[in-house]
């Protein structure tokens, strides 16, 4: 018997965009925590050092780029039977929305959206995903509740996510599998490593919160934790915010 509702000993959980940022502490967190981790993401170099830094044995990971269907139905055909899935693979694109271009549009909606759901259904229709199992998106504040400038193509792309989530948990919850987001602010990835945004505007944008940071890549893995364990077995079509407070202003 676990010692803790948290636990993850005995489940068997897929995580993409495994190679970086949230999805990387999110699998080094579950492998404390007692999970058997299949990873996957783009990067190979990257995603064999995640793979390297999980605790436990049992452990794959696949080479993936989502966007890619062929490399998706590849994915879906070399997972196992799961527990849970963590929908984390994502990228930002910061553009006004006067410069919009369609590529772009596309391109961002395809890694953002079109792709986590797919995967989803996919896995679905392969019985991977079984009764009593949970998934869970990386949704960001700024597809429910937060605007800012020149983030409309990411916020757009996790609205949808958001709306998703909600109409699937409805559907999936005859089948005893629970679907549920967390809602990050600004975490301190490197996601806008190659985006317009300078050193000194994220400076600004820190002391816009209330505890004046931005947060920590493991603070949202517990997170996650929690949604993908016992602990939250009533849980279903919830966000759960992780901001440090930025949306109580």
């Amino acid at each position: 018997m676990n010692a803790t509702p948290f636990s993850l000993v005995g489940k068997t959980i897929l995580i993409t965009g495994a190679s970086s940022g949230i999805g990387r502490s999110t699998a080094i967190e579950c492998s404390k925590m007692g999970a058997r981790l299949v990873i996957s993401g783009r990067n190979e170099k990257r995603l064999c050092e995640t793979f390297r830094a999980l605790e436990g044995d049992g452990h794959s990971y696949i080479m993936a780029d989502l966007s890619d269907g062929s490399q998706l139905d590849e994915l879906v055909e070399q997972s196992p039977t799961l527990d849970g899935l963590v929908n984390n693979a994502g990228i930002t694109e910061t553009l006004p929305t006067q410069f919009i271009k369609q590529e772009k549009l596309i391109h961002v909606l395809e890694v953002n959206t079109i792709a986590p759901i797919m995967l989803t259904q996919k896995l679905l229709k392969a019985k991977k995903i079984g009764r009593g199992s949970s998934i869970v998106f990386t949704g960001s504040i700024s597809g429910t509740c937060v605007c800012g400038g020149g983030n409309v193509l990411y916020s757009t792309s996790k609205g949808a996510i958001h709306g998703f989530m909600k109409n699937a948990a409805l559907d999936l919850s005859v089948k005893g599998i629970r679907v549920n987001e967390v809602c990050p602010g600004m975490i301190d990835t490197h996601i806008l490593d190659n985006s317009s945004i300078s050193s000194d505007m994220l400076e600004v944008e820190a002391g816009r919160y209330p505890m004046k940071r931005f947060g920590k890549p493991e603070e949202v893995a517990y997170g996650i934790i929690y949604l993908l364990s016992e602990a939250s077995s009533f849980v279903t079509g919830t966000s759960l915010v992780i901001d440090g407070g930025f949306t109580l202003q």
